[in-house]
């Protein structure tokens, strides 16, 4: 068992005090098989009212609103999470095994319409469908999954700085560069091009893995991967060319980034914004 504690700072100054700000944030994780949430809170300085809720999605919402001037806006989720070791089912041959049939069929494809229907952010360009085909031509659909994340990530390079949260995958595969959002979004775009239903998730990954030191806390950043159907949900992180493990956690699922931004709102008045976020990740056990 790993045990996390993982504390989600945000931040915003304004150029001048803003008047009022309107924000929704998606930053708790949620209690999933193999993954407990022993304690969880989002608080925001200043706050004038909030409620919380579960989207459409099933991620856990915190709206809030602040309703007197303020030249700053601090949200922290702070967390602990119990993670269960994980089996990859795939490698060790436990993955219900569905051939391409099956995904074709009107029940499948009407149920998971939503995880096979293209999107600005997701969809790939001409050239990254042809190899996306190329690669998983004669593999099993988990198999072919497996293949295209991995041949995503080795045609993309990870650069820091390269795109932005509103960067779609056709621009990243342009360039050939990205970070984890990006390569989600371009492994995403080509697994629906086979019609492999496939969903993005946030949340965050301790970076250390086993090799991490308990009581140490490690400054690192949100982190994202995927979910492939082939018969049940699968996870698997492209960007590190590995499955989803025990130092993973899961805060929301989606179609895409859009559906799970962590923290946005609008706010009126204050000008401009600079934005600071900084997670902190520490193994308790």
């Amino acid at each position: 068992m790993t045990r996390l504690h993982i504390v989600h700072t945000t931040s915003f100054v304004y150029e001048r005090a803003a008047s009022a700000s309107y924000n929704e944030a998606r930053m708790r994780p949620t209690t999933i098989p193999g993954q407990m949430v022993l304690s969880s809170r989002l608080t925001a300085s200043p706050m004038s009212f909030s409620q919380e809720y579960r989207d459409y999605w099933g991620t856990h919402v915190v709206a809030f609103e602040v309703l007197r001037k303020h030249s700053e806006l601090v949200v922290v989720s702070e967390s602990t999470v119990d993670l269960a070791p994980r089996t990859d089912p795939i490698a060790s041959g436990l993955a219900e095994q569905v051939e391409w049939q099956t995904l074709s069929e009107p029940g499948i494809v009407d149920r998971l319409a939503e995880h096979l229907a293209s999107t600005p952010a997701t969809a790939p360009s001409d050239d990254l469908a042809a190899l996306a085909l190329a690669v998983g031509a004669g593999l099993s659909p988990s198999e072919a999954a497996l293949a295209v994340c991995n041949a995503v990530r080795d045609a993309v390079e990870y650069v820091p700085g390269a795109t932005g949260v509103h960067t779609r995958a056709a621009e990243a595969w342009e360039q050939r560069s990205g970070v984890c959002q990006d390569i989600a979004h371009l492994a995403i775009g080509a697994l629906r091009s086979l019609g492999i239903p496939a969903r993005y998730v946030s949340g965050y990954l301790h970076p250390l893995g086993h090799e991490a030191v308990v009581g140490e806390t490690f400054v690192g950043e949100s982190h994202a991967w995927v979910e492939f159907w082939c018969g049940e949900w699968y996870a698997y992180d492209p960007t590190n060319r590995c499955p989803v493990g025990d130092h993973h956690v899961v805060v929301a699922r989606g179609r895409e980034y859009y559906d799970v931004t962590p923290l946005r709102g609008v706010f009126a008045g204050g000008g401009r914004s600079q934005q600071s976020v900084q997670v902190a990740l520490t193994l308790e056990a």
